[in-house]
């Protein structure tokens, strides 16, 4: 498969896979199960793909016919209770896609000013109970639901941020305990996270899931066989 390009949130790297019942440094785990908001990144523009590409169905696999978006959400509604869809001003067909598939919708008023907006919306509207933020990204629909559950489970162990390795690239999605919440609301621009990851450690989770390193950017993307790097 050709590389992709490098995404804001996540930038690919090798990993340092976190060895069995390692902790990363951490607030102590709570009593009770952490609530994990997972926050679905939904307002970019498609300018590569010429048109709306969350709408546009897959043609293969479990999902043929489910739109982009639609089958990213249902991956993360499959693996937790609450999920919010960030969609930029004036999208109300994606909005409406994604209140029907079962997210909270919040509208990202600064989504021009880039990803690291959509993320501060998002985290925002998770609310301060929140134990933690599971990011992804609606043009990744290939994300096995176990995933986004072993993700979700190292922050409840306690990691500071998580994400998912496969064959040595780090992918998405990327978790992020609630200890970050102030540094996420801050966020504005083009970098994402980028930041944030770069000052913290990252426990990386070895997963046999290509879906973590694939995106759609072109009509191309659609049809390219489910395979590792």
């Amino acid at each position: 498969m050709t590389r992709r390009r490098t995404r804001a949130v996540a930038p690919a790297a090798s990993c340092e896979v976190a060895a069995p019942g390692r902790r990363a440094p951490s607030d102590p785990v709570p009593g009770q199960p952490a609530r994990i908001v997972g926050i679905l990144l939904a307002a970019g523009r498609s300018e590569r793909f010429g048109r709306d590409k969350l709408a546009v169905p897959l043609p293969s696999g479990p999902d043929a016919g489910v739109p982009v978006g639609v089958a990213a959400l249902r991956r993360l509604c499959a693996a937790l209770d609450d999920v919010v869809a960030v969609v930029r001003p004036g999208d109300a067909q994606t909005a409406a896609s994604m209140a029907r598939a079962g997210a909270r919708v919040v509208v990202a008023e600064r989504a021009r000013d880039g990803m690291g907006a959509s993320i501060a919306a998002g985290v925002a509207a998770a609310g301060e109970e929140a134990d933690g933020y599971l990011v992804a990204l609606a043009d990744m629909p290939w994300i096995a639901p176990a995933t986004i559950r072993a993700v979700a489970g190292a922050l409840r162990q306690g990691a500071s941020i998580a994400a998912p390795c496969h064959r040595g690239r780090r992918g998405h999605p990327v978790g992020f305990s609630a200890s970050h919440r102030d540094a996420l609301l801050a966020l504005t621009g083009d970098h994402g996270a980028r930041a944030i990851l770069a000052a913290h450690p990252i426990v990386a989770l070895d997963v046999d899931d290509p879906g973590i390193l694939r995106d759609v950017d072109t009509s191309a993307d659609l049809a390219a066989p489910l395979t590792g790097p």
